[in-house]
């Protein structure tokens, strides 16, 4: 058969990512800060954006929006919002299976200019979803003051401290140059990992030069630097306190024991009593492990919520944006329309244009946005009620599909929504990752458990256990069918090992050597 060539007409569909579809994508998943952050690079390359320096509205107890009322018509200048009262469509969602988001276009040209500046923020969003109350609420877009931890005094680093006793102790210029870059080997906690042939290699000396530049950094400030692992780290520290003898060489050779609370083999090994291996043990939790941290003080990053809630003064809970941590932005059309006058190349009056469009597009997504996250929140409060009304025994199995379906969204969207965002409820911050867990079939055929749940009650059985009844796996595998959960010894020992609960024979042993 001889190859020849044809024509086709065929008819399909395709979803097309536009790259205002994908920038809306790339918004949803961003958190507030990481939100903010962005904001203020592109108020930088696009002329068209301002940040709003307007007061910010104040947020009261009233359930009724801060914009504007129900009842009251959007202004002639928040012409471009969307309007609060209609019902969301698929055209609002940013579900990559809506095409309908992408099919939307504006005319720069037909903007009508008689307004000096077109607001384009949140405000006329709805930022707050109430339960057994009316819904109401309002946007807080205002840029947030300069950060407090910008406003901090430097510390002095540990290679800055480190440096300080460099150059007093040693003269010599290739050994300081030497001791320069054993600095920078040494990893965060203040551990020497490095190997020293391959240093020495690096460097091009001797490997004595390398050993001797190092037992001299051994003796620095703070007591335990350039160790080669914990043991180590401890020995100097004892070395520096003159309490290095031969039995406390061998408890630290031996830390496992100590670790598995096996003090009977310990005092065979050190040949001494109970008493001496309680003061030893003692004096070396009494020391730092990691010797850099007392230097180096990363900045605390404080988990900033993205949603509120709250209860109803009525009934059910209020959930809300948290306005104070979202960017407010406005278009301003009176520059456009300055630059569209003066302008006569097409090429810069097309630049112009497109700046206008992507600007409007901005901030439509972020509408979009604050919109998608209230209603996934206030779905997943409203579906995780029981558990905010009491407790963490009583939060229920639930996955990305059961939200996405009652909000009919996909879950992919939800999926984006939910990760890097924070809730701050009554019962403290949760992640909204958090809410998702997976079912634990009941044993009596009755509802499933959250696997949440389930490690709380391993915990709890645990924490009351006596000291001679300690419950091995098996057993909390019985009592936690008895109570109807159906769940096997290895996912008992698998959510134990995550909460960091050691074994039975482990617990028995140190709750013994607490009595």
């Amino acid at each position: 058969m001889s190859p020849e060539q044809k024509l086709d007409l065929r008819q399909g569909q395709s979803l097309v990512m536009t790259p205002q579809l994908q920038q809306a994508i790339k918004l949803l998943q961003l958190s507030n800060i990481e939100l903010a952050a962005y904001i203020e690079r592109e108020i930088e390359q696009n002329p068209m954006l301002e940040r709003d320096e307007g007061e910010k509205p104040e947020r009261g107890d009233s359930a009724e929006p801060a914009s504007r009322k129900n009842n009251e018509e959007p202004t002639d200048d928040r012409a471009d919002s969307f309007d609060d009262q209609r019902e969301p469509n698929a055209a609002d969602s940013l579900d990559p299976e809506s095409a309908a988001f992408a099919n939307q276009t504006e005319n720069p040209l037909d903007t009508d200019y008689d307004n000096q500046w077109s607001s384009n923020s949140l405000l006329d969003s709805p930022a707050v979803a109430e339960f057994g109350g009316s819904r109401g609420g309002s946007s807080d877009f205002s840029d947030s003051e300069r950060p407090f931890d910008q406003t901090l005094s430097q510390e002095k680093t540990l290679r800055e401290h480190l440096l300080e006793q460099l150059n007093i102790e040693i003269t010599d210029s290739t050994a300081k140059a030497v001791g320069r870059y054993l600095i920078g080997l040494i990893d965060e906690t203040g551990y020497f990992t490095a190997d020293i042939d391959e240093v020495a290699a690096t460097l091009g000396c001797r490997a004595s030069l390398i050993e001797g530049v190092l037992d001299t950094m051994r003796q620095f400030d703070p007591p335990g630097i350039f160790a080669r692992d914990l043991a180590d780290c401890l020995a100097l520290q004892l070395r520096e306190r003159n309490r290095l003898d031969p039995v406390m060489a061998c408890f630290l050779n031996h830390l496992d024991l100590m670790a598995r609370r096996d003090w009977s083999t310990l005092r065979h090994l050190c040949g001494v009593d109970q008493e001496d291996i309680d003061a030893m043990a003692a004096e070396i939790r009494a020391l730092n492990p990691k010797p850099a941290l007392a230097f180096d003080h990363p900045m605390v990053q404080s988990i900033v919520p993205d949603v509120f809630m709250r209860p109803h003064p009525q009934s059910g809970w209020i959930v809300e944006l948290n306005q104070e941590s979202l960017p407010r932005i406005l278009v301003n059309n009176s520059y456009h329309l300055k630059l569209s006058r003066e302008t006569h190349s097409k090429q810069d009056r097309d630049y112009i244009a497109e700046r206008l469009t992507t600007a409007h597009w901005l901030v439509k997504s972020l509408r979009q946005r604050a919109e998608t996250i209230l209603k996934v929140s206030a779905e997943l409060v409203r579906q995780q009620d029981a558990f905010f009304t009491h407790g963490v025994e009583h939060l229920k199995p639930l996955i990305l599909r059961d939200i996405a379906a009652v909000i009919e969204m996909h879950e992919s969207t939800v999926s984006r929504v939910t990760a890097n965002k924070y809730i701050a409820t009554p019962r403290g911050v949760f992640e909204l990752k958090y809410f998702f867990t997976a079912a634990i079939q009941n044993s009596a055929g009755g509802t499933a458990h959250s696997a949440e749940s389930v490690r709380y009650k391993i915990k709890k059985l645990i924490d009351e256990e006596n000291v001679n009844d300690i419950l091995s796996d098996d057993r909390l595998v019985d009592l936690l069918r008895k109570s109807g959960v159906d769940i096997a010894r290895r996912t008992i020992a698998k959510y134990r090992e995550s909460m960091r609960i050691p074994s039975s024979v482990q617990r028995r042993r140190e709750k013994k050597n607490n009595l």
